[in-house]
């Protein structure tokens, strides 16, 4: 990502939209909107140009530029998460929304059963997440807890 002053007052902040999706681009922006004027300008195949005007008189346009760009890693990278996460946030909240309604609950069991048996089986747990905390207490320490 490349950036230029255009003057003492502004500063043109080039951005590879192969790098950063819109979506990442636009929620950098959002965070800056109490600090600086943003503008955006460019072709969204080749290169987006962001002009980044502060609000108050003194502030480093270097600073701000530095945030700025820290700030877009930050968006790509919840971007990133919520894409691997996403169909475990929808059967969490497909539940969620099935118990809330007892006719329905049965049914919705049965659909999420069916949702992740195509997504893969939650019995293929790597990393022991599933695992009850008791029971990995037990393989770690070789004794039950006395009741």
């Amino acid at each position: 990502m490349k950036s230029k002053k255009t003057n003492n007052q502004e500063l043109v902040l080039n951005i590879n939209p192969q790098l950063y999706s819109l979506a990442a681009i636009y929620a950098a922006c959002y965070v800056f909107i109490d600090r600086a004027y943003l503008f955006l300008e460019g072709d969204l195949h080749k290169r987006i140009e962001v002009t980044i005007r502060p609000k108050k008189k003194g502030a480093r346009l270097e600073d701000l530029a530095g945030d700025f760009h820290n700030e877009l890693l930050n968006q790509a990278l919840r971007e990133e998460i919520f894409k691997n996460n996403k169909k475990i946030t929808e059967l969490i909240v497909g539940k969620a929304l099935f118990s809330a309604n007892p006719e329905a609950a049965e049914e919705g069991e049965e659909f999420l059963r069916v949702e992740i048996d195509a997504s893969g089986s939650y019995e293929e747990d790597p990393l022991g997440i599933a695992v009850p905390w008791e029971e990995n207490r037990e393989k770690k320490h070789g004794k039950k807890k006395k009741k």
